[in-house]
């Protein structure tokens, strides 16, 4: 049985054979004639023109434009107290660069041919706002969206409370001062230019080593935002 289904396989295959021969057979004799009948310049055209078709499907394919990038965009703070701002970045140059606010388009620009470029006079909400880009060419349309990049407007001051001392002005008979308050968390506070530490709970103490006579202090509590709260103190210190 395996025999009889071997010889079924071996004459399937030698038929297929012979008929492929016998096609490029034809195809052979049907060339001849051509070339008897029309010369050999129709035979160089029929070449020429398969030739120039796959160079046509390979140009076609080589022409296949990519999007561009994705662009990116720079920003120097996370937080401002300024309702309005300027935001830039980078892209392939000659790109149309798509902005967008907590996901809607407020604005289409070009890039330069530096790469660079710009929206000014964006306005902020207060509290978050999250921005995004795309470029985009009109060959080959739009491309991946940048980084989401988030901007707190806030344009609150911080809180600032001195514990000592209490009252703007006083009087001591000892040098050594200890300057202590509390602000808010997340604040900075300096004293008289001096960046002075603050914990986790906004709490600080600085001890500040007094002239003799009058010593005018100025501590400010400064927010991420760059909103500032001041208090002014005179301390005289005399024996």
């Amino acid at each position: 049985m395996a025999k009889f289904k071997r010889s079924r396989l071996d004459r399937k295959t030698n038929d297929q054979i012979t008929k492929k021969t016998v096609f490029l057979g034809l195809i052979t004799i049907i060339c001849g004639v051509l070339v008897l009948l029309y010369g050999l310049p129709l035979l160089i055209k029929f070449s020429i023109f398969l030739g120039e078709g796959k160079n046509n499907k390979n140009t076609t394919m080589n022409e296949k434009i990519l999007p561009p990038l994705a662009p990116r965009i720079v920003w120097e703070f996370e937080a401002t107290n300024s309702a309005s701002i300027k935001i830039k970045g980078f892209a392939e140059a000659r790109v149309m660069v798509e902005l967008y606010k907590n996901d809607i388009s407020i604005g289409i620009t070009e890039v330069s041919e530096n790469g660079d470029f710009l929206f000014d006079k964006i306005l902020l909400d207060l509290g978050d706002n999250y921005f995004s880009a795309i470029a985009s060419t009109e060959k080959s349309g739009s491309g991946d969206g940048s980084e989401t990049m988030n901007i707190v407007y806030d344009n609150v001051a911080p809180s600032l409370t001195l514990t000592n001392p209490s009252e703007q002005t006083l009087s001591v008979d000892y040098s050594d001062f200890d300057i202590t308050g509390i602000t808010d968390m997340g604040s900075s506070v300096s004293i008289n230019g001096k960046i002075v530490k603050v914990n986790d709970g906004g709490g600080f103490k600085e001890k500040w080593q007094l002239n003799m006579g009058k010593n005018d202090l100025e501590v400010i509590a400064r927010d991420v935002a760059g909103n500032e709260t001041k208090k002014n103190i005179s301390i005289t210190y005399s024996l």
